[in-house]
């Protein structure tokens, strides 16, 4: 048998009719134990690529064990993990969100393609053909363009958090971080001990209601305002927007709020209220584009350094521990480095991956 592998020449592409002439694979990826390949299959590719259809009139496959030889997989074998990984499973009566090697292996099975195939060689073949259906991205259709006005207002976000500002203006992103609940646990947690002992906290717990905080950011001091309330209304939203007008010292005339478009941000209450504080001015991120909103960056540091582990007696001890956070924070506040040039990789990787 000769042993140069050649370079690997791969299949026509899924949808294309026809099977291709010749098929090589690296020994590698095509090399298999005896007897996995059903008998009467289209002549194999053996490992210098030349088919055994050159050397015998039989469609069967030879096996020599005694020889040493291990098996190949025909070009068939290929075509078709490669036809079935470009495919959602659904289509082919699988329920599955996607694939994965060793549910490939055992579709090539059911679909009595082989006897037998491990999933290190369904990787290696789909490797060959830059294949990973195990992996997803998340996408937006034509009902969200990406076009002029999109621009326009990630533009807008990008020049408050970056252009120089009045001494009576400040920039605050807003949000709320939702159904934060206490769950007292039916044990004490305890801490971490010597020895490698870790914090231990009992896995049960009991339910006592829910808070939700509504919390901004000030993205030139790193300065966070916050409340706690037990529902998320308009109404609460205002008391919020009540709470800021009173801390917010009245040299600034000018409140530059960034939020989604949630309708408690925007509704009939609100843009009354707002008639009466014209000093308060709402921008909106475009939507699904929360990530412009630099107060979830805020929410991620609360959740690993606050809700990471979760026991809290009741809703009011919650809400004393989340307020004693924000005022620890705001004793060492930081800001988090938005420039235009961050935005602009940003925003031209998503474009790029929209368009591909």
């Amino acid at each position: 048998m000769n042993s140069n592998f050649g370079s690997v020449a791969r299949p026509c592409a899924p949808g294309l009719s026809g099977a291709p002439k010749s098929f090589c694979l690296s020994r590698r990826a095509c090399l298999c134990c005896a007897s996995n390949v059903r008998p009467g299959c289209a002549a194999a590719t053996s490992i210098n690529g030349a088919t055994d259809s050159s050397k015998s009139e039989s469609t069967d496959w030879p096996i020599n064990r005694d020889a040493g030889e291990s098996l190949l997989f025909p070009p068939e074998v290929a075509v078709h993990l490669v036809k079935i990984a470009c495919e959602r499973p659904d289509l082919v009566g699988r329920s599955l969100s996607q694939w994965d090697c060793p549910e490939l292996a055992a579709q090539l099975v059911r679909d009595g393609i082989v006897e037998s195939i491990s999933a290190s060689t369904v990787q290696r073949i789909l490797a060959s053909h830059k294949l990973k259906p195990w992996r997803h991205h998340m996408w937006l259709g034509q009902k969200y363009p990406r076009d002029a006005e999109f621009y326009a207002r990630v533009q807008e976000i990008v020049d408050l958090y970056t252009r120089p500002l009045s001494e009576t203006e400040i920039v605050l992103s807003y949000d709320e971080k939702t159904s934060l609940q206490p769950r007292p646990r039916l044990c004490a947690t305890r801490p971490a001990r010597p020895g490698g002992r870790p914090n231990l906290c009992e896995h049960e717990y009991k339910r006592a209601g829910a808070l939700q905080l509504f919390a901004a950011f000030d993205t030139r001091s790193g300065k966070v305002y916050g409340i706690c309330r037990e529902r998320k209304r308009q109404t609460e939203f205002i008391e919020f927007l009540e709470y800021l007008d009173r801390e917010i010292p009245a040299r600034i005339r000018t409140i530059h709020m960034i939020g989604d478009n949630l309708r408690v941000h925007k509704g009939k209450k609100v843009r009354e209220w707002l008639k009466d504080h014209p000093r308060f001015q709402f921008h909106f991120t475009p939507v699904h584009c929360s990530w412009m909103n630099q107060i979830e960056q805020w929410f991620s540091i609360l959740q690993r350094k606050r809700f990471r582990l979760v026991d809290f007696a009741s809703t009011e001890d919650l809400e004393s521990k989340i307020m004693q956070f924000i005022c620890e924070w705001n004793e060492q506040a930081h800001t988090f480095n938005w420039t235009t040039k961050s935005v602009a990789k940003v925003m031209s990787a998503r474009d790029a991956k929209a368009a591909a």
